[in-house]
Formats: C-alpha cells, sequence, structure tokens
C-alpha cells in the first residue's frame, strides 16, 4: 500500500460499546406487563362491541408486547462476550429483531388495510360507549408504558422500536375514542372502520422506520449525521496527514459507530502521535468511539498505488483518497 515504516492497527477509544444490556431491562418488563394485561381486556372488549377498531389496537398491542419481547431477548444475547467466529459478539441481535418487528407490523397493516375497505362497503353494527370506554383506558395505559420506555436508553434501536410502537398505539385509542364517541352520538358506523384505517396508516410509518433504520445497519451504511466524505476531508487537513484513504464508517449496532482508514503521514513525523490525535478527533467531533487507524509514512518518489510488473493495476472501487496523492 505504501513504503515507509508500518506501524500496524492504532485502536482509539474504547467507549460507548453500544447500549448496556441490563440498564433498561425493569422498564422494559413493567411496560410489558402493562400492555399484555390490557391486550386481554381490549380483546374481549373488540369482540363484544363488534369493532374492528378495538381488534386492530389489540393487534398493536400485540406487536408492542412482541417488540419488547424480542429487545429483552436481544439485550441478553448482546450482552454476551465476543468469541470464536462472532468477533463483535452477537450485538446486531437487536437489529435482526427490529427487522422483524418492521416486517410484522407491515403484514398487520395488510391485513387491517383489506378489512376495514370490506367494512367500509358492509358496515357491521358496532357498541359505541364499549368503544370509546375501552379505547379511553388504553390511552392511559399506553401512556404509561411509553412513559417507561422512555426512561429507557433509546439509542438502541430495539428500545426506540418498542417506545415508538406503544406511541403510535396511544394515538390509535385517541382515533378509535374519537370513533367510538361519533357511532354512539350519531351512528356512524363507519367512524369505526375510518379509526382502524388510522390505525393501519400508524403502523405503517413505524414499520417503514423500523426497517428503514435496521436496513441501513445491516448494509453497513454510515450513521445518519456522519459524512465520510466531511470525515476524510477532516483527517487529510490535520497536521502532518498527506493521505486518506480505505475509509470505511458504519455501524455494528446501537450507539455503536465505527470506523477504519489508512493514513499516510509525513516522512518524519510520529505515527504514534498521529493516531493518537486523530483518533481523539473523531471522539471529540463526531462521538466515533471505535476507531481502528493504519498509519504509515510515505516515501517520496513512489507511486503509493504501486504498479504492477505483470501489467496495469486497477484502482481499488473501496478506496476512498483525501489529500494529496
Amino acid at each position: 500500500m505504501s513504503a515507509g515504516h508500518g506501524h500496524g492497527h492504532g485502536h482509539g477509544h474504547g467507549h460507548g460499546h453500544g447500549v448496556r444490556p441490563d440498564a433498561d431491562r425493569r422498564y422494559l418488563i413493567g411496560a410489558l406487563a402493562l400492555i399484555v394485561g390490557y391486550m386481554a381486556v381490549e380483546v374481549v372488549a373488540g369482540v363484544l362491541a363488534n369493532s374492528i377498531a378495538l381488534i386492530s389496537d389489540a393487534a398493536h398491542m400485540l406487536t408492542d408486547a412482541s417488540a419488547i419481547v424480542l429487545a429483552l431477548v436481544a439485550m441478553r444475547f448482546a450482552a454476551r462476550p465476543a468469541k470464536g467466529a462472532y468477533t463483535f459478539g452477537y450485538k446486531r441481535a437487536e437489529i435482526l429483531s427490529a427487522q422483524l418487528n418492521g416486517v410484522t407490523l407491515l403484514l398487520l397493516v395488510a391485513y387491517f388495510v383489506y378489512e376495514g375497505v370490506r367494512r367500509l362497503v358492509e358496515p357491521p353494527a358496532v357498541h359505541g360507549p364499549v368503544v370509546l370506554v375501552t379505547a379511553l383506558a388504553g390511552i392511559a395505559v399506553n401512556a404509561l408504558a411509553a412513559w417507561l420506555l422512555s426512561r429507557a436508553d433509546r439509542r438502541s434501536l430495539n428500545v426506540e422500536g418498542a417506545f415508538q410502537h406503544v406511541l403510535n398505539d396511544m394515538y390509535a385509542f385517541i382515533a378509535t375514542a374519537l370513533s367510538g364517541l361519533v357511532v354512539w352520538l350519531t351512528g356512524f358506523r363507519q367512524a369505526d372502520t375510518i379509526a382502524a384505517l388510522v390505525v393501519a396508516a400508524l403502523m405503517l410509518k413505524a414499520g417503514w422506520g423500523l426497517l428503514r433504520d435496521s436496513s441501513r445497519v445491516l448494509l453497513q451504511a454510515a450513521p445518519p449525521g456522519l459524512d465520510p466524505d466531511e470525515i476524510g476531508r477532516l483527517l487529510a487537513a490535520q497536521r502532518d496527514v498527506e493521505e486518506v484513504h480505505d475509509l470505511h464508517v458504519w455501524t455494528v449496532t446501537s450507539g455503536y459507530p465505527t470506523l477504519s482508514a489508512h493514513v499516510i503521514v509525513a516522512r518524519g513525523a510520529d505515527c504514534h502521535s498521529v493516531r493518537t490525535r486523530l483518533a481523539d478527533l473523531l471522539h471529540d467531533r463526531f462521538e466515533i468511539g471505535h476507531t481502528t487507524l493504519q498509519v504509515d509514512h510515505g516515501s517520496p518518489g513512489l507511486d503509493r498505488h504501486c504498479e504492477d510488473p505483470h501489467g496495469p493495476r486497477h484502482s481499488d472501487p473501496l478506496k476512498s483518497p483525501y489529500g494529496d496523492p
């Protein structure tokens, strides 16, 4: 890659390796108990009132409970130490959990849209007062569960996903309460179906957001708010740095941004000092706690890409040079 002294791999600050796996467990368990208990009440009320809005809310609460259970399981997996082939441990278990939550929400959306359209054409009789009372109680339960989850560390995609599930469910209960009031006062039975479609829209928003964010992690995209080009130019502009290439920025799991790069420094510069200074800059400016920087001396008069004696060398498609070549 370059001539001169090779100084191997230097690791920056080892802080911020994701959310502590046991920090938020009690908040999640408390929210789970509330949601599962009230979900059973709502299923019974939905059947008695013949309300698809209440049934869809109960299904949403089921996904809330599933999201929290998966978050708890993922926390346990993420706490396992790295060993053998799993050099990062099982930290991405929470990302797979987030993907499963997102897919589940989208499947439920498809069902409720289908059932909602059918009921718009042939609206069944709905017991408005039962819908109203059940939904009002549901607002209170979800508000308490959302408060518990808001106290947890929402940098985790799992915790954030569970929080968004519960928060959206609270909004859905508001729509359901309004529909129950309308049915009770006016007899407009389609209001119940309209509320169910509102719930489906909220579920679609939450599910799509979870799939988008977790897919970015699985595809090793740079974390939101971190521009690799900006980072590369800033590193290349530092004292004694001649060039930065093979720069990669990705997320191992929530709260664990990671960077690696090959840095060419001026001859005579202290590679260890430059590496430490760049790691400090990345930590303080971009909150990147885990860095792997290979720092080498440059050599005047040599092509750092090294001509192949057997033919021309093609540039590495992953190479992103910054600074003067």
